[in-house]
């Protein structure tokens, strides 16, 4: 993306496309719930628009993300959210609402860093941020709110119950998918836009 203002026509453009498709994914069909672990593929254009518009936009796109989880929690359409909301509703709306929008920012200022070095490298790692600051920040707010995941556990280990059924698979998944994806959408990107 040319490095005009941030308010350029190109970069409003991708921005709104961008923003539209996470908003579209999140709400019908980018996360798939199997138990209490639900894939998000929404991931992939939040690392979209951190690396082609930078820190900011990944940051709006992950809120974006955050916003409609947060909105399908509150609804009750996430049934792991949606029990610990009813326990520790600030607690979930800000780990839905923190989670993402951090990883977008994170991914973009570590794109830029490391873009002037290797921009192959810059893209991967830019890729892997993404779902590892997600899940990990995930984690910190299950910290936050280790009562109701008690409660949820049953009889089991609250950090095996985390880090097995809530964490382990959906990461792994999460990583590979934006591993694969978002490098290979972005060289498209670019060769469309490089062409028009």
């Amino acid at each position: 993306m040319e490095n005009r203002g941030f308010f350029s026509a190109r970069r409003v453009t991708w921005l709104a496309i961008l923003l539209a498709l996470v908003i579209v994914m999140q709400t019908f069909g980018g996360a798939i719930n199997i138990g209490a672990v639900q894939l998000n593929f929404t991931l992939i254009p939040i690392v979209l628009g951190a690396i082609l518009l930078g820190p900011i936009a990944g940051l709006i796109l992950g809120l974006a993300c955050g916003v409609v989880v947060l909105m399908q929690v509150m609804m009750g359409l996430v049934p792991f959210y949606t029990l610990i909301w009813t326990h520790t509703p600030v607690v979930a709306a800000l780990t839905c609402l923190l989670k993402t929008s951090i990883a977008g920012l994170l991914a973009g200022l570590i794109y830029k860093l490391l873009v002037s070095k290797n921009p192959y490298v810059a893209i991967f790692v830019a890729s892997a941020v993404v779902p590892v600051v997600n899940t990990g920040l995930f984690i910190v707010g299950c910290v936050g709110m280790w009562d109701a995941i008690i409660t949820i556990a049953g009889g089991s280990s609250v950090f095996g119950f985390i880090v097995v059924s809530l964490v382990g698979f959906n990461f792994f998944f999460e990583l590979a998918v934006n591993l694969i994806v978002a490098p290979a959408l972005h060289k498209v990107i670019k060769l469309v836009d490089k062409k028009f």
